[in-house]
């Protein structure tokens, strides 16, 4: 296979919020690439009109096989879930290409992510770790990229070329989800204690009383918006967050570090996403009582 890109063929495995958000980008910015992709959800009766319909409006080939999706893919982005990054390199490895770039954008700890490059590795894939570090959305394929092992030169060099925004945290697979997820502690935990904090402030009928000692103690922060947009990212992105949050525990616990919060962090996620809920009004004491008014069925 030939190690320069100029037309490069990508394959995504999942094609979910990041997916779209990079090919849309791709799409918009007139960014010469052939896209395919496959998500599990194709071979679901249930959803595969979904995703014929999503990979009709980003301009991308979806395929039902994932065999199908990489037939000559010269760079693949995993863009799963957490919990199933190792599974999508497992279900890949066999119909990877000699010498394609395996980008994982997953957010998983750094001994997932170098179970997962022992496995591309060893069929002759290249492995690049790869963290995300902002939502995807509003600068979709530009948004900033960690990327870090062994092929980090290789990597830069599509992902430039791609137009996207890559920096090198090392050549080491697990320097970049490192970063990302010990950078998820505070965010995410962040997420989760403003969560408990104002739903059971709202509960008690103090959080009138809770928001001002807050802005007197740490004027800084905005407490009463930020407790707003948390909420909203847990609403709708919590099931995703809980699974990274899980990977976040493995990770500090792999530095021999108690991980309760993390741990806890996942179970405030997970509870807040179970109650699907639209976050509706941008507006704290709404979105509280629509969070409480769910948790008492």
């Amino acid at each position: 296979m030939t190690q320069e890109l100029n037309t490069p063929q990508i394959t995504f495995i999942g094609f979910g919020e990041a997916g779209m958000a990079f090919a849309s980008g791709w799409r918009d910015a007139a960014i010469a690439a052939e896209v395919s992709a496959y998500d599990i959800k194709s071979g679901n009766p249930d959803t595969a009109a979904l995703m014929e319909r999503r990979y009709a409006e980003h301009s991308v080939a979806g395929y039902a096989s994932v065999d199908s999706a990489l037939n000559d893919a010269q760079a693949v982005f995993s863009v799963v879930t957490a919990d199933q990054a190792f599974v999508a390199a497992q279900t890949s490895a066999e119909f990877l290409g000699e010498g394609a770039l395996w980008f994982d954008c997953n957010s998983c700890a750094p001994q997932s992510k170098v179970r997962a490059a022992q496995l591309i590795e060893s069929v002759g894939g290249r492995y690049v770790d790869v963290a995300v570090m902002a939502p995807v959305h509003p600068k979709r394929h530009e948004v900033p990229l960690l990327i870090a092992g062994p092929h980090v030169d290789a990597a830069n060099e599509v992902l430039e070329g791609l137009g996207m925004k890559p920096r090198v945290a090392g050549n080491t697979v697990g320097q970049a989800s490192s970063v990302k997820m010990l950078r998820s502690v505070m965010i995410k935990g962040l997420e989760a204690l403003t969560a408990e904090c104002f739903l059971a402030a709202r509960r008690a009928g103090v959080e009138d009383q809770v928001i001002g000692s807050l802005e007197a103690s740490d004027p800084d922060i905005r407490w009463r918006d930020r407790a707003t947009y948390n909420l909203e990212r847990m609403m709708v992105h919590g099931t995703r967050r809980a699974a990274e949050m899980r990977e976040v525990a493995l990770t500090v616990d792999g530095l021999g570090l108690p991980n309760g919060l993390s741990a806890a962090t996942a179970v405030w996620q997970d509870h807040i996403a179970s109650l699907d809920l639209d976050p509706g009004t941008a507006e704290l004491m709404a979105r509280l009582d629509r969070v409480l008014d769910a948790s008492k069925k």
